[in-house]
């Protein structure tokens, strides 16, 4: 990880496979499932495909299966 000094705001990342890039220094993400700001220190789950934030492995679970269900567009 690339450590910064942290700045007010959100932070912009670049996810890679086991690591991320900062960007523009930040206090944290938002959680693409949630909503939920994540302060950097607490990231723990990605997606690099889709260059996105998750506030834990549930919340990347669900993700996963609405963008499947939009898709597919199948019903719950």
């Amino acid at each position: 990880m690339n450590r910064h000094e942290p700045t007010s705001g959100e932070a912009k990342l670049r996810y890679l496979d086991a690591d991320y890039q900062v960007v523009v220094p930040g206090q944290y993400v938002v959680c693409a499932q949630t909503g939920q700001q994540i302060p950097i220190g607490q990231l723990r789950y990605w997606s690099v495909d889709r260059q996105e934030a998750y506030v834990s492995a549930g919340a990347s679970l669900a993700r996963e299966q609405a963008i499947r269900q939009a898709a597919t567009g199948a019903p719950e």
